[in-house]
């Protein structure tokens, strides 16, 4: 570690891997709504949040352990069709308060092809709030888990004992894997019908 009386130490958060300050501080100068998105290894969070000098402020939010409490999804809680489900209901939440425009916050995830936090961002567009993503390529059959389901069932007749495994918690919960997106398309239709 290097010493002596130039050496500055870091800000906590930023040795910890925890947050980006230069990105904060452009998201801090526009004054633009934040639509953030945060992925764990269990659940997929989305919170809107306006700027403000005491704290960020939040607007609406949504967690993917909801979709199973209030929506009885019985998928995995941090997968596509579940990121995209999530920020669908949070940016309902946030039209309703009158939030039409945001920018996304994806925080520390690498902006790569295929990352769940662009299907959170395209279900937001979806339910009505404008965010500029440029050029990603969304894959639809991406969103209703078709590449989930097609996986389950070339797992299924190649080796039974792993497809149990793995798809334990959908098995658990009383869905067949492969009719992910049927199931998926079923809870999209509750959320639309509740209203956020």
């Amino acid at each position: 570690m290097a010493n002596g009386p130039n050496y500055k130490i870091k800000p906590r958060r930023r040795r910890e891997g925890k947050t980006n300050y230069y990105k904060r501080y452009v998201y801090v100068i526009s004054k633009q709504i934040r639509f953030i998105i945060r992925i764990t290894n269990k659940y997929v969070i989305v919170q809107i949040a306006k700027i403000d000098p005491k704290g960020d402020i939040m607007v609406a939010s949504a967690h993917s352990s909801e979709l199973t409490k209030k929506f009885e999804w019985k998928g995995d809680e941090n997968n596509t069709p579940s990121a995209y489900l999530t920020g669908y209901l949070a940016a309902l939440r946030a039209v309703k308060k009158g939030v039409t425009e945001c920018v996304a916050d994806i925080g520390l995830h690498v902006p790569s092809k295929g990352n769940k936090v662009f299907y959170a961002i395209k279900g937001a567009i979806d339910a009505g709030l404008k965010i500029p993503i440029g050029n990603i390529s969304i894959e639809n059959d991406r969103i209703k888990g078709e590449h989930i389901a097609k996986y389950a069932e070339k797992l299924k007749s190649e080796n039974l004992d792993l497809y149990n495994k793995l798809f334990s918690r959908y098995l658990g919960r009383g869905l067949n894997p492969e009719n992910l997106p049927s199931h998926f398309e079923e809870i999209l239709n509750k959320i639309k019908s509740s209203g956020g």
